[in-house]
């Protein structure tokens, strides 16, 4: 495969293997450099297609400090691939930063389409999704509350990654802002064996999700403020 660009932003499966696309897998065989969010994990995709190439820490915790060696790397003609855990980097991952400082050293960048969480569980949220937010994770302590009381005005429908331990917490404080009626989905292990989805009011999916231990990646859908 002949790459033209010198970063490619490598969406990679959010649960199943087989949800790799075709032209990824080729960009992984064809590149220089794997930059991961964890080796280990990606690890176990690239040996489970068969690629071997090289792998480097790239994640939350380095970024700023090896950024620009890498920058200057793809300046010197070197391809590389970045990818996350699981989806699209630079949704709610590792991702942005690379972008932007390979952008403005005029690396050229291609992203390639493909998995990220939140799309199949907006759709299977049954909710409107012509016009919608994406929140990721909310602050965990400071600004939490100041966010919930900014989107309880919120008309379109909002998105959002939460923690399996926290979502209990999290579906009690959208209660208490939005309402115990409004309208939400929550969706677990998606593409998994276990994959969930549970659409209700907030009350009834807490009380869902109460009775039982919660595990794996959540998102929570949630309808905006009625008009």
């Amino acid at each position: 495969m002949e790459l033209r660009a010198s970063l490619y932003i490598v969406p990679t499966p959010i649960g199943n293997l087989g949800d790799i696309s075709l032209r990824a897998l080729e960009v992984l065989k064809a590149v220089d450099l794997i930059l991961a969010e964890d080796t280990r994990t990606s690890g176990k995709l690239l040996k489970h297609y068969l690629i071997n190439k090289p792998l480097q820490s790239f994640h939350n915790f380095n970024e700023h400090r090896v950024v620009h060696t890498l920058v200057k790397r793809l300046q010197d003609g070197e391809k590389m691939a970045l990818v996350s855990d699981a989806g699209t980097p630079g949704i709610s991952d590792p991702g942005f930063l690379i972008v932007r400082e390979a952008l403005q050293a005029g690396v050229e960048i291609d992203c390639l389409p493909g998995a990220t969480a939140f799309v199949p569980a907006l759709i299977k949220s049954g909710l409107p999704c012509d016009r919608f937010v994406f929140e990721g994770f909310l602050p965990h302590k400071k600004g939490r509350q100041t966010a919930m009381k900014k989107l309880a005005e919120e008309e379109r429908t909002m998105v959002f990654y939460e923690s399996p331990h926290r979502l209990i917490k999290t579906l009690e404080q959208f209660g208490e802002n939005f309402g115990i009626e409004r309208r939400a989905s929550v969706s677990r292990e998606l593409t998994k064996l276990y994959e969930e989805t549970v659409n209700g009011t907030l009350q009834e999916i807490h009380h869902h999700f109460s009775q039982k231990e919660v595990k794996g990646e959540i998102v929570i859908v949630v309808a905006g403020k009625p008009g």
